[in-house]
């Protein structure tokens, strides 16, 4: 079922009007300028023929006929000049609204909520909002355009009925309804591609993946290795076939729209002609009053396309402002600003008391009536097989989900009463899923543009094991990371990007320290350095830790061990290994696989 709207058309109208008043209030002035002086020049163009022609009728001198028509190009000239230098105004002003839009859109997807961030409805719905002010063209900004247009519409419509008022009421009808007509019939083609622009975009992002794919430094090996160009050929020509077909489609419904247009205003024209003929003859009109009157039909017709064309385009705007408005008025299930303050302290307990936990979307229980406490100052360690719910834990914990069942302390207080915001930031953390951004390695580690503390830099660098590679590099701390931006930037390893994310943990100097499989991707020995720094890392902070190799644990003042959403076994490693567990015999597994890769290679070196 199709989730209702919470905002109208009117409403996304509504919002852009008053932005445009709160930021830019010369905007909507603009617009009417605007409309006023396109009205203007069509009026002259209107009437410098048949003003022309009826001086030649009347035998006017040659110098009455150039002053007419000097007259006429110089209120051209003035009315197209002031039409410019608006429109260049007017855009200076309509790209700000939009790039203010911009920034609303950007701040509240980087603040809004952790569970909005995943949830795929309201992705869609950001998408939706970023799509409606990504360029010149789309409703963010071109809606400007359109209520300039449609009040400039309204005004010639106005006029030009006047100016018809004598004529045959029936004429005006005739033209007003094979005008409407035709209107209809040419929307119905580019609504049926407007209707159906998901499936557009859909076989559109296929192909541009395909394209992209098979360009990709990553990808190139695979391809070659496994002899992938037949495949991603196949997949690329089915996605070219499915978008021609499209394609085809819609030319067939614009070419029989535009035939039955071609049609209705041959029609329209003919009787025009027919109606001005019989009363040029039969009252005595001049030649001049025909072309007045023909051009005024002719711009009637225009105006009354015009309204209707601009309806339909601000209505599909409103309906795109509206789901950006949707987008920027989201339930949020955290408290931000109006949460209370966290009160400081030397150091910072957490609890879960009787958690339960179920992810959006699923119907399985991730955490099962979990009551864990991390003692200030406590090292704890975090262990279990895959998918037991160590990740979760440490996801409640971090304050990124609510449980469905229990409650989350700080200190014996439940932390949906704080600023949430205020709430993270009591935490330094290096997460199994991570992402590089494209700036230099001190604003990485600083996470800022300024006031970056380059001795704290490479204190941190140096800690996590990474200072010595980069200061290998010609520009040292100042070497941009990737190559997404910057083609002069660095690729790191999986092993070097931890370490990269260890030193910014490290930097932020956090209370409370998580750290989710923080060397997965390191070897043995870089491994075992690390953990040889870990009691310095970590003084005086309280520290979570998870990991899947058991023999990283040792260093922890207690561990727990988790399976199926409950925590099976805790205790520090020699107890734990004296219960003779879980915990223990997954250490035992794991010390004989590491213990027989170890004498393989002892082997392997020897021979």
């Amino acid at each position: 079922m199709k989730e209702k709207q919470k905002y109208s058309t009117w409403d996304g109208v509504k919002y852009m009007i008053r932005t445009a008043w709160e930021h830019r209030p010369s905007v909507l002035i603009l617009c009417v300028l605007l409309a006023l002086v396109e009205v203007g020049i069509h009026l002259v163009n209107l009437y410098i023929a048949p003003e022309i022609l009826s001086r030649v009728e009347d035998g006017g001198a040659i110098g009455s006929l150039l002053w007419a028509i000097t007259m006429f190009s110089l209120m051209l000239f003035l009315l197209m000049g002031l039409k410019k230098y608006i429109e260049i105004n007017r855009l200076f002003g309509q790209i700000d609204i939009r790039q203010e839009l911009l920034k609303r859109v950007t701040h509240q997807s980087i603040f809004t909520s952790y569970p909005n961030a995943k949830d795929p409805a309201v992705l869609k719905k950001k998408e939706a909002a970023y799509m409606t002010v990504m360029n010149n063209f789309q409703a963010g900004e071109h809606l400007w355009q359109t209520m300039s247009a449609l009040l400039k519409n309204i005004l010639g419509f106005i006029i030009y009925l006047c100016l018809l008022s004598n004529v045959q009421p029936g004429l005006i009808l005739m033209v007003l309804v094979t005008t409407i007509i035709s209107f209809f019939v040419s929307r119905y083609a580019g609504e049926w591609e407007y209707h159906h622009r998901e499936q557009r975009n859909q076989y559109l992002n296929e192909i541009s993946y395909v394209m992209n794919q098979s360009q990709s430094h990553i990808l190139a090996k695979d391809i070659r290795i496994f002899g992938l160009y037949d495949w991603i050929m196949e997949v690329f020509q089915k996605s070219l076939h499915l978008y021609q077909h499209f394609i085809q489609k819609r030319e067939n419904m614009i070419c029989l729209a535009g035939l039955v247009d071609v049609l209705l205003s041959l029609a329209r024209h003919g009787i025009a002609y027919v109606f001005l003929i019989y009363l040029t003859l039969s009252e005595g009109w001049s030649a001049s009053e025909f072309l007045l009157y023909f051009g005024a039909i002719n711009g009637f017709t225009n105006w009354i396309t015009g309204i209707l064309s601009e309806m339909t385009t601000l209505h599909r705007e409103g309906a795109d402002l509206s789901s950006l408005l949707e987008y920027l008025d989201l339930e949020e299930p955290f408290q931000f600003q109006k949460g209370k303050a966290i009160p400081k302290a030397d150091h910072y307990e957490l609890k879960l008391e009787n958690v339960s936990f179920t992810y959006p979307g699923s119907e399985k229980k991730i955490l099962d009536h979990l009551n864990l406490t991390v003692h200030a100052g406590e090292k704890l360690a975090v262990v279990g097989l895959n998918g037991a719910g160590k990740t979760t834990l440490v996801r409640l914990l971090c304050g990124f989900y609510d449980p469905d069942e229990g409650r989350v302390l700080l200190n014996g207080e439940d932390i949906r009463q704080y600023d949430r915001q205020k709430y993270y930031a009591l935490f330094s953390a290096v997460f199994q899923e991570y992402d590089l951004l494209s700036v230099n390695f001190a604003e990485f580690v600083s996470q800022s543009v300024e006031n970056i503390d380059e001795k704290k830099v490479r204190q941190c660098l140096e800690q996590a094991g990474l200072l010595e590679k980069i200061e290998t590099y010609p520009q040292q701390l100042q070497t941009h990371i990737g190559r997404d931006v910057y083609l002069d930037g660095v690729l790191l390893s999986g092993g070097e990007t931890q370490r990269l994310m260890l030193a910014r943990a490290l930097y932020k100097d956090g209370p409370i320290l998580v750290l989710d499989e923080p060397t997965a991707a390191l070897d043995p020995l870089a491994e075992n350095d690390i953990y040889h720094q870990y009691h310095d890392m970590t003084a005086g902070k309280t520290s979570i830790f998870i990991s899947h190799r058991l023999a990283s644990t040792r260093f922890c003042d207690r561990i727990i061990y988790v399976s199926n959403g409950k925590i099976l076994e805790e205790g520090t490693h020699d107890e734990l290994m004296a219960s003779n567990g879980r915990y223990a015999k997954l250490f035992e597994v794991q010390s004989r696989y590491y213990q027989e890769g170890a004498n393989y290679i002892k082997v392997k070196r020897f021979r």
